[in-house]
């Protein structure tokens, strides 16, 4: 069971988002959206999101696209959402974010472009992505892969980690920090993260 505050980090990362389509009925309505809370100053200067290893299964040219559900397959429903920031909290636009995972069973599209495509943060830093939660990967906890690169910056390589996972006490490179905020609301599994680049 979430509690009240969990539920408003997940609600305030997902509200404004580029793309905003519910994955259940009635989820993040233009009214709530509108209802929720001013995001409250994050002081500074905010830490840096850790880098971490690209891995071995990066593409270029993913297709430029918030959903990944086309084609991938069965699963469970994941929708992610937040914000590109500086180091001082202010929200960057034009930010490319490059993701890239596993489908439910575990493996990457090598051959194609299945869960795998890149969009651009909107003009408040917001970024919104519809996709499915990544299977288990041999010697992994579970995780998502994203490349972060703000107009004319150098590229952050990250990978973003679900909270409760039994994997995440063996996995060599998990890292608390880059843990997103989740919340199961039905079949999907809404969650939150924010990404603070180097100024």
């Amino acid at each position: 069971m979430f509690d009240p505050a969990t539920r408003r980090r997940v609600l305030r990362g997902m509200a404004g988002a580029t793309v905003v389509t519910p994955l259940v009925s009635g989820w993040l309505t233009p009214a709530l959206a509108r209802d929720l809370p001013p995001t409250p100053a994050c002081g500074a200067p905010a830490a840096a999101t850790a880098r971490q290893t690209e891995g071995p299964y990066f593409k270029p040219g993913s297709p430029q696209r918030a959903s990944l559900l086309d084609g991938a397959g069965r699963g469970e429903r994941l929708a992610l959402g937040g914000r590109v920031l500086d180091s001082r909290c202010q929200p960057v636009p034009g930010v490319l974010l490059d993701f890239w995972q596993a489908d439910a069973s575990g493996d990457y599209d090598n051959t194609g472009m299945r869960l795998r495509g890149h969009q651009f943060s909107d003009a408040t830093g917001r970024y919104r992505l519809d996709t499915l939660v990544p299977g288990l990967y041999p010697g992994r906890t579970r995780h998502l892969h994203v490349r972060v690169q703000a107009p004319g910056g150098p590229v952050l390589t990250t990978q973003l980690y679900f909270p409760g996972e039994a994997g995440n006490r063996s996995d060599w490179i998990f890292a608390p920090s880059l843990q997103v905020v989740a919340l199961r609301d039905g079949d999907a599994l809404l969650t939150s993260f924010d990404f603070v680049l180097r100024a």
